[in-house]
């Protein structure tokens, strides 16, 4: 099975986020070595407790990092930004590192409407996702016509491997552009987002058939009480931050735990935990063989974060054994 990781570069309590970027450079060396197919970074804008607010630049990084795994974005929130920007941005990664690169997008626009305000767009942006995808993958192939004499150097004619994130109608868009897709959550919903994909698929110069990346939030320790308390710290940052308003550094899974959470907090905080995989070697490779029966994926993309980065290691350490062993289709 094919196993992958997205870093969001996280800050912990103690430390700032040049810190948090340092340990996403040392994380994509160590996750290379431990032979994972990719490692991805994100986008947010003004988020006190994550670092990776401009991808491109933190890709290159890693990118001049590592020799083999391949690098890019989970992802670049296109209506941010303007498709040649990006096609220029990723026709650089891909012309000093080709064969390695992929452009992961996504439609989420600002959090905030102050942060929407600073970077000049509004909600109604995420809907003109699609064309601005179709202006993007023209620059490369040489095919836009939007602004005709334009074109994307070194971009045009280079061909980086290109993600859609299906959040909303990402799926779709997916399907009708003929890209691979990544998409989290589960049950029902994500049955039934992947089979339209499929569906409604065609095939293009980027993908001849579908693709389907699933996201997961998977932990394996030595018991299982160990991995779930991996992922106790990330799960509290983010209960705090639909009750706060900011993602605050991650603080150890022990103090998490004595903490006297309110009511709405402590449902958060348990809602935010719903579908994660975790547990000894034995039990993940059950639960992530389940996964991929049940979703069809051909990769999953591991989203893990903890505050001990030592533990988060042995976590991933403990997982690429078992990808091993977990067969897809």
């Amino acid at each position: 099975m094919k196993l992958s990781i997205l870093d969001r570069s996280l800050v912990r309590e103690g430390h700032d986020p040049a810190t948090a970027l340092r340990d996403t450079v040392r994380f994509a060396r160590q996750a290379e070595e431990l032979g994972y197919h990719r490692f991805w970074v994100s986008e947010h804008h003004s988020v006190p407790g994550v670092a990776g607010s401009a991808p491109t630049v933190l890709a290159a990084a890693v990118a001049a990092a590592t020799g083999r795994i391949r690098v890019g974005t989970g992802g670049v929130m296109l209506p941010n930004h303007r498709p040649l920007v990006v096609a220029e941005q990723f026709g650089v990664l891909e012309a000093l590192n080709p064969g390695r690169v992929d452009m992961g997008l996504g439609r989420s626009v600002g959090f905030t409407g102050g942060i929407r305000r600073a970077l000049g767009h509004g909600k109604e942006d995420a809907d003109e996702f699609g064309g601005q995808l179709e202006e993007l993958l023209g620059y490369f192939t040489g095919d836009q016509r939007g602004h005709p004499g334009v074109h994307a150097l070194p971009a045009e004619g280079l061909r980086p491997q290109v993600f859609v994130l299906a959040m909303g109608s990402g799926a779709d868009i997916a399907a009708e552009h003929g890209l691979p897709m990544v998409i989290g959550g589960g049950g029902a919903r994500l049955r039934e987002a992947i089979s339209r994909y499929r569906t409604g698929f065609r095939p293009s110069a980027w993908a001849a058939r579908p693709n389907v990346i699933v996201a997961a939030n998977v932990a394996v320790g030595e018991t299982a009480r160990e991995a779930e308390l991996l992922q106790v710290p990330e799960a509290w940052a983010t209960a705090r931050s639909r009750t706060s308003g900011a993602f605050p550094p991650l603080s150890p899974a022990e103090r998490v735990l004595a903490t006297e959470m309110t009511e709405r907090e402590r449902a958060l905080f348990e809602e935010s935990r719903k579908g994660q995989i975790h547990g000894t070697a034995h039990e993940v490779e059950i639960e992530l063989g389940a996964l991929v029966e049940l979703t069809g994926a051909d990769e999953v993309l591991v989203t893990m974060n903890s505050f001990d980065l030592d533990r988060r290691l042995d976590s991933y350490r403990r997982l690429a054994r078992i990808a091993e062993r977990v067969r897809i289709r």
